[in-house]
């Protein structure tokens, strides 16, 4: 069930109760999970957003110490609970989405896109830390026991229901069937690495300057694991078919020639095969959410674009 929207009034008002007078206050494009607004405060620029889950808010305050100039992370001021939910207020940043860099910027967003994506890798890692590291960092979960447990429609979890959804429909129950077997044989090749995962740099998560050269925000850390890196290489390559501005950026060759990923000899052992697992992994997940929200058109478009890497296979090294 779609969490309960937050009015402008309401956010007005509980604004006001916190602060006495606000200015400027504006609904944002919030995420499925959440309404965000944003508003001004002794001359300060803000955000809060209101949602069902005081755990994704606590992530993205705990995401404040992996902050670098590569890698900002906006700073949360509170976390607290209201309309029978939470809400967290953060420093709020301006920019353009990352998704909606053009392919005419190519020359500043491919650099820019690289350099975040070796921030996260260059974040500090070590083999102990949990795999889930924000969520359920008590977990012993490996990396590749989460992967597979992604595919599985766990009753315990809000979006349980998707795959009866898929199985009513013949071509996206065998496409995904076909994933899913295939991401077994693959798994295998998926190395136990802790690198610092976003997991899920578009839509509208990340902010740039309006020239590209440089990221302003990265936020919503509530999908972040500690796992390997290609996982975000793969999320940006299979939604770069939906992003021309990505698609441009050739993430795939940028990630395998950057100096950062070169200095660790292990980083590209079998890449091309982990990295088509990832794809595949990101659109059979993807397959199930579309399902479970009940939209359509997207549902369509993630099983053309699953069908083309499937097909596809393995990118070349």
């Amino acid at each position: 069930m779609p969490p309960k929207k937050i009015s402008e009034d309401q956010a007005r008002q509980f604004l006001t109760a916190q602060f006495g007078s606000i200015e400027g206050l504006e609904p944002l494009g919030g995420g499925f999970w959440s309404t965000a607004f944003g508003f001004s405060i002794g001359g300060g620029d803000f955000v809060i957003r209101f949602g069902e889950s005081r755990e994704w808010f606590e992530a993205d305050r705990a995401a404040m110490a992996f902050s670098s100039p590569g890698l900002p992370v906006p700073e949360v001021t509170q976390v607290g609970e209201a309309f029978g939910g939470v809400y967290a207020i953060s420093v709020r940043y301006r920019g353009i989405y990352l998704e909606d860099v053009g392919p005419e910027q190519v020359a500043a967003a491919g650099p820019m896109l690289a350099s975040l994506l070796g921030a996260l890798f260059e974040t500090p890692k070590h083999p102990d830390l949990p795999v889930m590291w924000h969520s359920d960092p008590a977990s012993k979960l490996t990396w590749r026991d989460w992967l597979l447990q992604a595919l599985i429609d766990n009753p315990n979890r809000e979006t349980h229901g998707w795959r009866e959804t898929l199985a009513a429909d013949s071509r996206l129950d065998r496409l995904f069937s076909v994933c899913a077997a295939r991401i077994n044989e693959l798994v295998h090749a998926c190395p136990e690495r802790r690198d610092l995962i976003h997991g899920d740099l578009l839509h509208a998560n990340v902010l740039v300057t309006e020239d590209a050269r440089r990221p302003n925000a990265v936020f919503s850390w509530k999908c972040s694991l500690r796992g390997d890196f290609l996982f975000d290489a793969a999320w940006c390559t299979f939604w770069s078919a939906f992003h021309p501005g990505i698609a441009a950026a050739e993430p795939w060759d940028r990630v395998r020639q950057a100096p950062w990923v070169k200095r660790d000899p292990t980083a590209l052992m079998d890449a091309s095969i982990r990295h088509h697992c990832y794809e595949l992994h990101i659109g059979a997940t993807h397959l199930g959410w579309s399902a479970w929200v009940g939209d359509v058109t997207a549902l369509s478009q993630v099983a053309d674009r699953l069908t083309d890497v499937l097909d596809r296979g393995p990118l070349g090294d």
